[in-house]
């Protein structure tokens, strides 16, 4: 039983992080129904900011609390990755918005290569490890060993998703993003300034991921290809739980999160684990292809 709850925490964890990059893409298909599949490579640009902000603060800053520069630290990637989120939609799918979607679809793509070709050739490939922000304190809980890391990424993550979940449903600019997403014809009409909403979507869908990003950083190595993988399976995320709904991407993340560290303790390797991964996708598009929490959406003909 122990062995169990200990996965579940690790499952937690690793989920944690999928859920708040899985959020990204489904809020962005949510409003202009665009994959942005430049998002896994967004997150990947933010962890190193992390690193570069985390290190500078480290080495200038030494008297800080390890609290306040993790919290600088998540910040200034937090406020990077959406001005770089925005840059993108301003100048690569605005111009597309009108254009078959397949055009934005390639544009995505490329977009994605330009920043894993871009960080390639200026940081270089080999692995980084994020500075030790906070110190790692390991302790057991009842039989489970857990950390002070640990703890962190799963409190901060479902802090993150109760704000996001809140602003969605609760404030005037979430009103409006679920405006257009449902008649993004008439909306403009009423006086809602689209292209800033859209803005505003990328830009937290943007900082939610680099929220992942830091955390991530804290537990596993960082290179320029590490968002292909971590962005598919984000992506995989959103589409099992909905694409489209905030709640469906963090319950999708959860899934996958299990996914992952179950996999190699019932099978027997850990090769298997996308093989698991896409299978559950493949399946789930048969049999419910608008997701666990979606809903299937009607066209007037």
């Amino acid at each position: 039983m122990q062995a169990f709850l200990q996965q579940i925490l690790n499952a937690l964890q690793l989920g944690s992080v999928y859920a708040l990059i899985a959020l990204g893409y489904s809020m962005v298909y949510g409003i202009i129904t665009l994959i942005n599949f430049a998002h896994g490579d967004i997150f990947m640009v933010s962890t190193y900011v992390a690193f570069f902000v985390g290190s500078a603060l480290m080495a200038y800053a030494l008297k800080l609390p390890g609290l306040i520069t993790f919290l600088l630290t998540m910040f200034a990637s937090m406020m990077f990755t959406a001005f770089l989120a925005v840059v993108i939609e301003r100048f690569a799918y605005r111009p597309l918005r009108k254009a078959p979607r397949v055009s934005a679809v390639i544009t995505a793509l490329g977009v994605g290569l330009f920043l894993e070709n871009f960080t390639l050739a200026t940081i270089g490939p080999h692995p980084r490890f994020l500075p030790p922000i906070i110190p790692v304190q390991r302790f057991t809980i009842g039989g489970i060993a857990t950390s002070n890391i640990q703890l962190i990424i799963i409190f901060v993550s479902a802090i993150v998703m109760f704000l996001l979940d809140t602003i969605v449903r609760r404030t005037m600019v979430g009103m409006a993003m679920r405006a257009i997403s449902w008649d993004k014809f008439t909306v403009p009409l009423m006086g809602v300034p689209m292209d800033r909403i859209i803005s505003i979507t990328f830009a937290l869908g943007a900082s939610i991921a680099a929220v992942g990003g830091t955390l991530y950083g804290f537990v596993y190595t960082i290179d320029p290809y590490m968002g292909i993988r971590i962005g598919w399976w984000a992506f995989i995320s959103a589409v099992v739980g909905g694409i489209g709904n905030i709640r469906g991407a963090m319950l999708g993340g959860y899934l996958l999160g299990l996914v992952e560290i179950f996999t190699p303790v019932i099978l027997p390797s850990s090769t298997y684990r996308d093989f698991v991964a896409f299978s559950m996708l493949l399946l789930l598009l048969v049999f419910r292809p608008y997701g666990l929490l979606g809903r299937p959406v009607t066209q007037k003909v």
